[in-house]
């Protein structure tokens, strides 16, 4: 007898890429094992695109599982990461019946796995992903003209960076217009939520503190 389906979150490394917990998730069903690492990469394999999945030993307060697959455009490297042991994680996996699957997906189901592989694992459009690097980088400008001239203008590059990212976060937050123009087709609030929270919270203490300090 097989599970429906179970999800664990926990930390991933894709490629050269790493993501501590809890900016992943793992979910698994009879007919799809997905894994969500935010805006790294959101990862969708059949059974028939895995080869293999096998235990991983981390550490003494993780340990891991490493998925073997045949995807065309994602990295060879593709490990997620607990805190919950990787051999009752294996037998859930085993549980829904995943690993033994061998019947034709429906036909919806294979398009859209079909369709988010193509897109590949990064959750933003590759233009975006560089504008907003580069708007980064230039509100930043102040700092460098400053380590050069000496002016008493110490944090504001810092300031203006730290809103920006705080802006651009909330909006992606509550605007879905906003998400649709930055993410890839299929992607949703869900797979980026937890890396948005997390820069929202980041963005907006530093800049708390930082007003706190004394200006040099």
């Amino acid at each position: 007898m097989t599970s429906a389906e179970f999800e664990f979150t926990g930390g991933a490394t894709y490629g050269v890429m790493n993501a501590t917990w809890p900016f992943a998730a793992l979910r698994v069903n009879k007919n799809e094992l997905e894994l969500n690492i935010s805006l790294l990469g959101n990862l969708h394999f059949r059974p028939e695109d895995v080869v293999s999945i096998t235990k991983l030993g981390m550490s003494f307060f993780s340990s891991g599982i490493r998925i073997k697959h045949k995807v065309k455009g994602y990295y060879s490297t593709v490990i997620f990461k607990s805190f919950t042991n990787a051999d009752s994680i294996l037998q859930q996996i085993q549980q829904t019946g995943f690993l033994d699957n061998k019947v034709p997906l429906p036909h919806y189901d294979d398009t859209v796995i079909t369709s988010m592989q193509e897109k590949g694992g990064f959750a933003m459009k590759i233009p975006a992903a560089i504008a907003i690097v580069v708007i980064w980088n230039l509100l930043f400008l102040p700092n460098f003209v400053h380590s050069f001239q000496n002016n008493k203008v110490p944090f504001i590059g810092m300031h203006l960076g730290l809103s920006f990212m705080l802006l651009l976060s909330l909006t992606l937050l509550i605007s879905e217009p906003f998400r649709d123009l930055l993410l890839k087709e299929g992607r949703t609030l869900k797979h980026i939520k937890t890396f948005v929270l997390f820069m929202i919270l980041i963005s907006a203490l530093i800049l708390g503190i930082s007003f706190l300090l004394p200006q040099f």
